[in-house]
């Protein structure tokens, strides 16, 4: 397992936003657009604590090596792909939302990444929608759940990963190119999230949610994996 194991998602056009029939959509995931994506590479697993100490060693002393790397802020995952790109002489980025969320649905129009169902054995998250323990409530081994149809694991639950995006309320506007929508004059910048957590509820774990946190924020239920262009 490796943050240089990426796998190459194929182009192609997809409805984004919410999904028919999903009663948890809200406004956030609206209005829902089509969006082209030319090929990309993204990362087949969220970014390790072992891959990630290779840059900071002193992060997580105490964390597992092999469980998704936690408590970085955005800037500190653009300067991990920063890093890594420069040693591998490849411009390595985070995911655009757009990217993030056709990687995830993968040709599918479904809640979740592998259906619209969800269970335990799936991803990881703390409780189910009727507030009862079903998880282990904290974060495990990246690779641990089943992957979805293009091969990537943990896009559900287990860490939120922070996108390349500025945050914005709606869809109204979004670029349909598979781009980086981006605010200007913007001193403060909210970026956004995507997948939802260990400690999050079924419902935030939708291939549609979407959420955001200012860019300096780092939290426990918080990682990230790696994008890049094909050219």
């Amino acid at each position: 397992m490796s943050a240089v194991d990426l796998i190459t998602i194929p182009s192609g056009e997809f409805l984004m936003g919410e999904t028919p029939g999903d009663r948890f959509a809200n406004d956030t995931e609206r209005p829902r657009h089509w969006v082209q994506i030319p090929t990309f590479r993204l990362g087949r697993f969220p970014v390790t604590v072992a891959e990630f100490q290779a840059f900071r060693p002193e992060h997580s002393p105490n964390q597992p090596s092999n469980l998704p790397v936690t408590n970085v802020s955005w800037t500190d995952a653009v300067a991990y792909c920063d890093w890594l790109g420069n040693r591998m002489d490849l411009p390595l980025r985070l995911p655009t939302e757009a990217e993030w969320e056709y990687a995830a649905r993968s040709n599918q129009i479904a809640i979740y990444p592998w259906g619209d169902e969800i269970s335990p054995e799936l991803a990881n998250y703390r409780n189910a929608e009727d507030g009862s323990r079903v998880g282990p409530g904290h974060p495990t081994p990246a690779g641990k759940y089943p992957p979805n149809a293009f091969g990537l694991f943990d896009l559900a639950g287990n860490v939120a990963e922070w996108i390349q995006d500025d945050w914005c309320t709606d869809y109204h506007g979004a670029p349909n190119d598979g781009s980086a929508r981006k605010l200007s004059g913007t001193n403060a910048p909210v970026r956004v999230l995507r997948g939802g957590a260990w400690d999050y509820l079924p419902r935030l774990l939708r291939c549609s949610w979407r959420d955001s946190y200012p860019e300096a924020s780092a939290r426990d239920n918080l990682g990230f994996r790696i994008a890049a262009s094909l050219d």
